[in-house]
């Protein structure tokens, strides 16, 4: 009868364990699994998309990073409404952002990722080569409205496209090099850095203003698998020293200086080039979790890498230089 007893209490005691254990949920969201939002500026659109698809193929599919792209403004307001955990954005959060988010009990992490450049793209017909800071600031301003005011050249009138109106590069352009005044009445703005290279493409009497990304001409890459994408990224040598020849790229030269420069990353990386912003990445994901775990990849050796190879200056991997005229 006692043995009776005690098979019948072990087979209650398994019953009720089993229902426990049934009951528990099993975790889904690790630092390489789950899902998570990302909102970014949308002028770094292209180095996101990259970052992800390298991020989930690394992670053999088990994680899901979903981008949305949308003004800076847009993205640190999502941030602070709790909509997202992670942004990137020109920018670091102010000190008010910061002692709101913890407030709520979310501990932001920042982190200076890239330093980006503003290109200047025209299209292949046009004979302009060089623009000094102040000729662009007369052009965006409207105080210059055709070629001809530049150098000789049948061109006409000049249209500045930018990629947005509430973009992070229409307000480096007004804050930095406009210093507060108005735009002039040639410039337009787009949907998309894509649809900036598109027009510019299409009118020869167009410039793009538009982030160094979008024009970086990475021809190893572009038709790799994403094995042979990957294990290219463990290689030394990841500098990008070309841009797309389907646009011009302007040399840009400080007023006070005789010579000009294009974008390319020895110049970022030395400073000569005189158009360039920060790029950072900021998450109030906890240790353990998918937003976390991808803000770790994109600021580690291989995120590094990644950022290197779409043409602007990662954070932490240096260039090689190479320098170019």
């Amino acid at each position: 009868m006692n043995h009776k007893i005690t098979l019948l209490t072990i087979a209650l005691s398994a019953l009720i364990i089993s229902g426990l254990t049934a009951c528990q949920k099993t975790p889904t969201n690790t630092s390489t699994s789950g899902l998570a939002t990302i909102v970014c500026d949308a002028s770094f659109e292209n180095i996101m998309n990259q970052e992800i698809d390298v991020f989930e193929y690394t992670t053999k599919g088990k994680a899901n990073i979903i981008p949305y792209y949308a003004s800076e403004k847009a993205c640190v307001d999502s941030l602070l409404d709790l909509k997202t955990k992670t942004i990137v954005i020109s920018r670091d959060l102010t000190q008010k952002e910061k002692d709101y988010l913890e407030s709520q009990k979310k501990h932001p992490r920042s982190n200076m990722i890239a330093v980006d450049a503003i290109a200047l793209i025209v299209n292949n017909d046009n004979p302009i080569e060089i623009l000094s800071i102040s000729e662009i600031r007369d052009i965006l301003t409207g105080k210059i409205t055709k070629w001809s005011d530049i150098e000789p050249t049948k061109l006409g009138d000049i249209q500045v496209v930018f990629d947005d109106e509430g973009s992070s590069t229409v307000k480096y352009m007004r804050d930095s090099i406009m210093k507060g005044e108005p735009f002039g009445q040639n410039v337009f703005a787009q949907q998309s850095s894509r649809e900036v290279f598109d027009q510019v493409q299409m009118r020869k009497g167009a410039i793009g203003i538009i982030g160094v990304s979008w024009i970086s001409a990475d021809m190893r890459t572009r038709d790799m698998s994403r094995d042979e994408r990957i294990k290219s990224l463990q290689e030394q040598d990841t500098t990008v020293a070309d841009f797309d020849p389907a646009v011009k790229v302007l040399k840009v030269r400080r007023d006070d200086q005789l010579r000009a420069y294009k974008p390319y990353q020895a110049y970022i990386y030395d400073g000569t080039y005189p158009l360039f912003r920060s790029m950072y990445m900021i998450t109030t994901g906890v240790n353990g979790s998918l937003s976390h775990g991808f803000y770790s990849f994109v600021t580690g050796t291989i995120g590094q890498k990644i950022i290197q190879r779409t043409g602007i200056l990662p954070a932490r991997v240096q260039p090689r230089m190479v320098y170019l005229e």
